[in-house]
């Protein structure tokens, strides 16, 4: 079985290294590309590229904003055999992230300082990041994250999703209960409408990084029940 690890804003394919060495002792293959975050519509592209790759029925998880790149493939999406959000935006036809995020209020304590740059590219400080976004992690590994930070296009915010490819795929979903990047309840809005075999963790955003037992259990637990009915 493949599976195929999507990683969020501000964040690089590293941050699944404690879930890839999970799986990977599972005998599953594995592969967490790094993808551009220059638009959505060029991160879609490298998740294609790499499911292309693959040699067979594929998980895609995706974390934080890996969800809405995942999300995307919409129905167009021939060998993936089910989707895992992990504390991720599971957007539904006609809505956007920025739309989402304006409608709870103030922004979350990791997002309310984004550094937006000349080319329009959306940077973390590094006190919201070691303080808010991987606030359960050691803060000198936070530190680590912050520095090999991806920024993202804040051209993503405003992209409307079409046909979710939640729709057509069976999902699971890993609620961070302590998420200070989405919130909590949105994440279990998300999970609810999709329909997703959903867990929750006392965890913060960075889930795989902090938790990464209980994110590899839930990919393998996908992985299995799709074995299971095929």
């Amino acid at each position: 079985m493949n599976i195929v690890l999507v990683h969020g804003a501000w964040a690089d394919g590293s941050c699944w290294s404690a879930v890839i060495e999970r799986l990977q002792a599972g005998g599953y293959h594995v592969t967490a590309p790094q993808f551009p975050e220059s638009s959505l519509a060029a991160d879609v592209a490298r998740l294609r590229q790499v499911l292309d790759r693959q040699d067979g029925p594929t998980i895609v998880a995706g974390h934080s904003y890996g969800g809405q790149i995942m999300t995307a493939l919409g129905t167009d999406a021939p060998n993936v055999a089910a989707l895992v959000y992990i504390a991720a935006f599971g957007l539904d036809e006609g809505e956007s992230i920025g739309g989402l995020l304006a409608q709870g209020g103030p922004p979350t304590p990791a997002l309310a300082h984004l550094d937006i740059d000349k080319q329009g590219f959306a940077w973390l400080p590094e006190d919201d990041f070691v303080q808010h976004f991987a606030a359960d992690i050691d803060p000198a590994q936070a530190r680590v994250m912050h520095a090999v930070q991806q920024p993202l296009s804040a051209s993503t915010f405003q992209d409307v999703m079409g046909v979710p490819a939640w729709k057509s795929h069976p999902s699971w979903y890993l609620v961070a209960e302590n998420d200070e990047a989405i919130p909590p309840d949105a994440e279990r809005q998300f999970a609810k409408r999709m329909g997703a075999t959903t867990i929750e963790v006392q965890t913060g955003h960075v889930a795989m990084v902090s938790h990464p037992d209980e994110v590899a259990q839930l990919i393998k637990t996908a992985a299995e029940a799709v074995q299971a009915a095929s």
